[in-house]
């Protein structure tokens, strides 16, 4: 049996092409890893040919491209005969929709708001304008709604399996609704010409059986359909279709079909007016992908009856909940997952609960029922922000301002990208919310006269000046800290606002606290109060991510290291005491959370990462590097007018990029192709000279080409040398770093995730790149050569990744021998003497009398001749306090770091408390 709690996760992403059958025949390589649980991306059914599975379009099935139940089965079977448990990646907020794949959503556009899924999404039905009716717009269309008209690209079709009528644009099925189908017909009975056929004379009596505007409704359709379908006038109905076949020279066609579209419970439109008329709510700004109300009883318990299902067989073990800011009341949520867990297993087995919740600096995570942390972000740049050398961020700094001529502030970054956003992704969702603040205020007389516009704008002001991804108030109210929270933000919002006040921020700041259904306040409808303080949080979390993360990290690149998600580009590093103390508050708060560093989400691969904070102890070198490049690349730059291609900013976060990812060997033939592809997407996410609403084809083909001209060794040959030297001085360096990162990783309070394939040398860009397949072949036979390890030759051929790989097995290994020290021991900073104390980490872990002491090196560029050789133990001079530890060959009580560092800059040592019985034994060394 696996351990309730997991010693080490490994995350695999599940795809057609690496399936349940591939991941069960890798289970044996993850067990002699010291991998506890398998970690994967979503198994739900996804839209086909889905590359993550995010875009789940039934939580009632079992991925049928992974291999369906048949094959989730045996991989649940080959686990349990390992003894590993298993975490699937689950997605309660949003599902995939258009296309003609989630039976739900068809379900919604057929039959509106009477349909009984349509409680399960958010959607305005009456905020589409100039209309009649109300209904969802679908912004699905790649031209105007006119012109796809027109082209007969919207076309009508009878499916005769079904007896049912859709629309389709291309491969999206849009239902038409049953109360049409008489009207409908008696137009196709006449245009084929069949009034007088047997099959034209049942059909019309069909039609007229069914009179009135909402005929045939729910009740009644199906037996019309299975009538229609008995009728079997199959080509008759086809060429009577004729009659809606839209083209520019059949005008009374096109008008016939358009009608026919416009009384629908949809609205088709054109996909750039998702931005400003979309009225569903969506996972940040994805058309595809709509929000579910799980908040609602009914749709919870569908969407989790498989996963309920599969605790209860025993074939899940824990669970990992994506995007949980974007629910409507995330705390109800888990108390409610809770109790579907206690119902399925019983309450006394724990079952390993994280979420994804991004943590701003200095945020704390609110305890949700059942949850043991989150995935690890916010852990993953404590590490990075430990060993950056703060001395040399002072310095980036001043590099950046000249780069940039702007101060090396991150806060103007985020603000201009806020109101980018707002103005361009976000719109709509930010419409809907205005409109509803404006019905709150127009409810009671005392608040009529805050006009709708004052209101949008100070509603405006606030979400710019929000600083954390959301709230977590629920119906009953704020708690004391997000009251706070709310009204710091009023404060600030208030500062900007240059017209008369006159209580409209009073009455902003009492509509987000709920404070307005207080008793004595002047009566305000409670729905529309309750509905929109909840709505504003779900808004606040899209409206950071696509500020921080997806726009302002593309445009402020003072250093890439620490432009990664939960991360602040800005920071100025963190200590070593500000360290040991977060870890002891981790150790007393979040024990069992992950501790991350690679995640699919994540803006680089983690040894890339640990690459880039080198950059930070060697600053000047930088700097003298990227002034020699910028004049050796100048004759590749594109100019036209005021457009330079790459921007002076870009084409610094190149030079960064490139040294990341330079392969370790001779980059291969599909470099550049990816480096061109990131450089891509990165100048449209910084939505600056380019974006994905408004490409700019001269400014990316003029980066297309800069890349391919610098890299090129024929025509840049003096700038691919010296970035050669330099890119193997930061390898070793951040080789180094990734050593210490691993370590910490390993044995810091938590659960240690692995991401897939990096146990060798992780050098990938971001999504889809960190995605590609991996070689688990070459890694399950390495790692069978590697027993026992010979740490010096490892270290000697660092750059083929086998390092790594035996160092990843050996922290694991003892983890699996003081599990009680891993998973339930405190965390003790030991204290660290001599010239070279500032250069390592030293704490302990420990659990009754079994302890374990950690060291770390870091900041590798003095000891290393700025990263031109490997350091021994012996250029390491200073000491650990191991006062109250009991290690074997280790004597004083002081661990001499040319002794703990003998192998490799890091350690772990299995030790006894001094109080308890003999020390350990020397063969416990990690």
């Amino acid at each position: 049996m696996p351990p309730a709690l997991p010693l080490a996760t490994y995350r695999l992403q599940l795809t057609a092409d690496f399936n349940f059958d591939a991941a069960a025949a890798i289970v044996p390589y993850l067990k002699a890893l010291g991998i506890t649980h398998l970690y994967t991306s979503p198994v739900m059914k996804a839209r086909k040919g889905s590359t993550h599975g995010y875009d789940t379009v039934d939580h009632s099935q079992l991925s049928p491209e992974l291999g369906g139940e048949a094959g989730f089965i045996r991989l649940s079977d080959t686990l349990k005969q390992h003894d590993l448990g298993l975490i699937i990646d689950f997605v309660p907020n949003h599902v995939g929709v258009h296309f003609a794949d989630n039976p739900f959503w068809l379900d919604v556009l057929e039959w509106g708001p009477a349909s009984p899924h349509a409680v399960s999404f958010d959607i305005d039905w009456d905020v589409l304008p100039y209309r009649a009716r109300g209904g969802v717009l679908l912004p699905i269309l790649g031209a105007s709604y006119g012109d796809a008209l027109e082209r007969g690209e919207i076309e009508l079709r009878y499916d005769a399996d079904e007896g049912s009528f859709s629309a389709w644009y291309f491969e999206h099925r849009l239902p038409i609704a049953p109360e049409r189908y008489g009207e409908m017909l008696r137009i196709i009975v006449k245009e084929a010409g069949a009034e007088a056929s047997e099959a034209g004379k049942r059909l019309l009596a069909l039609a007229e059986r069914y009179k009135g505007l909402r005929h045939p409704n729910r009740k009644e359709a199906p037996a019309f359909k299975t009538e229609l379908k008995a009728i079997g006038a199959t080509d008759m109905i086809a060429r009577g279709l004729a009659a809606y076949r839209a083209a520019k020279d059949r005008p009374a066609q096109t008008l016939t079909l358009h009608h026919l579209l416009e009384r629908q419970h949809y609205k088709l439109g054109h996909w750039r007016l998702a931005s400003s008329d979309i009225n569903y709510r969506r996972f940040f700004d994805v058309n595809g992908l709509a929000g579910l109300r799980v908040e609602d009883p009914g749709t919870f318990e569908v969407t989790h009856k498989l996963v309920k299902r599969l605790i209860a067989e025993g074939r899940l073990q824990g669970i990992r909940l994506d995007h949980i800011d974007g629910l409507r009341d995330p705390a109800q949520y888990c108390q409610r997952l809770r109790r579907l867990v206690r119902g399925a297993q019983g309450a006394s087995k724990p079952f390993y609960t994280v979420i994804e919740k991004i943590l701003c600096e200095h945020e704390r995570l609110p305890h949700f029922a059942g949850v043991q942390g989150t995935t690890g972000y916010e852990w993953m740049n404590v590490i990075t922000h430990v060993l950056v050398d703060a001395k040399g961020l002072d310095a980036l700094d001043e590099t950046w301002r000249q780069i940039s001529n702007r101060p090396p502030r991150l806060a103007p970054y985020v603000m201009e990208a806020k109101r980018r956003v707002l103005e361009t992704l976000l719109t709509s969702e930010f419409t809907v919310l205005t409109r509803l603040l404006a019905r709150i205020a127009n409810g009671h007389y005392s608040t009529r006269d805050f006009s709708a516009d004052s209101l949008r704008q100070a509603l405006e002001l606030y979400v710019l000046h929000f600083p954390v991804y959301r709230t977590y108030i629920t119906v009953a109210g704020p708690t004391a800290h997000d009251r706070k929270l709310i009204d710091d933000t009023i404060a600030r919002a208030r500062a900007e606002w240059f017209s008369a006040d006159e209580g409209i921020f009073d009455f902003l700041r009492d509509a987000l606290t709920m404070d307005l259904l207080k008793p004595g306040r002047p009566p305000h409808s409670a729905p529309r109060v309750r509905r929109f303080a909840l709505k504003v949080q779900q808004f606040t979390g899209p409206m950071m991510a696509k500020s921080l993360e997806d726009t302002a990290f593309y445009r402020y690149h003072r250093l890439l290291a620490l432009n990664e998600v939960g991360g602040d580009p800005s920071a100025k590093g963190l200590s070593v005491p500000a360290f040991h103390q977060a870890m002891q508050s981790r150790a007393k708060e979040w024990p069992h959370g992950m501790t991350a560093t690679a995640t699919h989400d994540t803006k680089r691969g983690e040894d890339a990462r640990t690459r880039l904070a080198a950059l930070s102890e060697i600053p000047g070198e930088w700097t003298s590097a990227v002034a020699r490049w910028k004049v050796l690349n100048a004759p590749h730059i594109t100019t036209h007018g005021t457009m330079r291609a790459p921007s002076a900013t870009f084409e610094y976060m190149l030079y960064q990029v490139l040294l990341g990812a330079w392969p370790l060997a001779a980059p291969d033939a599909n470099f550049v192709e990816r480096i061109q592809a990131y450089a891509l997407k990165a100048a449209r996410e910084g939505k600056e000279e380019t974006s994905w609403l408004n490409p700019h084809a001269a400014y990316e083909t003029g980066v297309n080409d800069f890349i391919a001209k610098i890299l090129d060794p024929a025509v840049s040959g003096e700038f691919l040398g010296l970035l050669q030297t330099l890119a193997e001085r930061l390898a070793r360096l951040g080789a180094l770093n990734s050593l210490s990162q691993l370590t910490l990783k390993a044995t810091l309070p938590g659960v240690p995730d692995f991401y897939q394939g990096t146990e060798f040398w992780d050098l990938s860009l971001v999504d889809p790149d960190n995605r590609r397949p991996v070689d688990f072949a070459a890694r399950r036979k390495l790692l069978a050569a590697l027993e026992p390890p010979d740490w010096d030759d490892l270290a000697r051929s660092a750059p083929d990744g086998r390092l790594k790989l035996a160092w990843t097995r050996q922290l694991l290994m003892l983890r699996s021998k003081l599990t009680d020290v891993f998973v339930h021991g405190d965390y003790q900073p030991l204290e660290v003497t001599g010239p070279h104390s500032d250069h390592v980490i030293a704490f302990a872990r420990r659990h009754g009398g079994d302890a374990a002491v950690i060291v770390a090196g870091r900041l590798f560029a003095p000891l290393t001749q700025g990263g031109r050789e490997w350091p021994n133990g012996a250029t390491f001079d200073a000491a650990v306090n191991v006062k109250g530890y009991a290690i074997d060959g280790v004597e004083r009580q002081e661990l001499r770091l040319s002794q703990a560092f003998q192998n490799l800059p890091v350690a772990v040592l299995r030790a006894r408390t001094a109080t308890t019985s003999k020390p350990a034994r020397r063969g416990t060394r990690a």
